[in-house]
């Protein structure tokens, strides 16, 4: 039996090309699973209690301020998809090989785990320690895809920025998860069912 030797683990830079369908999808969920874990374990070091932070509003308007800020940010995309050049938008692929061939139910599956771990993590955790700016600088630069092109670079940033503003203006996580949930998924059906019809 070899010995497991760690100074033989190489990491190195892969294209999304590169990678198969599994291993696409095993790098998100477990990228998720990171982000969820690591924005529970500094709910604890800040002492608060993740269930007070995901409980349910009782009236619906956090839905309503959802909605609103997926409809802008889907206003905003169309404008850009419109009159910007498709490779000054590029994210090297990497959404189109994970939404263009799912099953509508994966695509929603996909949305809701992204929405949930993200938010939690960064409106949930980060923005309550350094605010939504600061917040909004950190969730672009994990969005690394996009850093190529100062474009999506900048949603994203905005994005960030009103996720963490509609929070503020609620009271509750649950209005920027509405909205993530909502951008990705609609995201998600567009590059599906384009890529479905070309």
């Amino acid at each position: 039996m070899r010995k497991f030797d760690i100074r033989k683990i190489r990491a190195r830079s892969v294209s999304v090309d590169q990678l198969s369908d599994r291993m696409l999808l095993i790098n998100l969920y477990l990228t998720q699973l990171l982000t969820f874990v690591i924005g529970l374990v500094w709910l604890f070091f800040q002492g608060r209690n993740p269930l007070q932070l995901m409980a349910f509003p009782s009236n619906g308007m956090f839905a309503l301020w959802g909605v609103g800020l997926a409809a802008a940010v889907l206003l905003v995309d169309l404008v850009i998809s419109r009159w910007v050049p498709e490779d000054a938008a590029d994210d090297g692929g990497v959404n189109d090989r994970i939404f263009r061939t799912r099953p509508l139910w994966h695509i929603a599956v996909i949305a809701l785990v992204a929405s949930l771990c993200e938010e939690i993590l960064f409106r949930g955790t980060i923005q309550y320690a350094i605010g939504p700016y600061w917040t909004s600088i950190l969730f672009a630069a994990i969005h690394v895809r996009y850093l190529r092109h100062w474009i999506p670079t900048g949603l994203v940033f905005a994005i960030s920025y009103g996720l963490g503003w509609i929070q503020v203006q609620t009271g509750t996580i649950w209005a920027p998860i509405a909205a993530h949930f909502l951008v990705d998924l609609i995201m998600g059906l567009i590059i599906r069912f384009r890529r479905e019809n070309q």
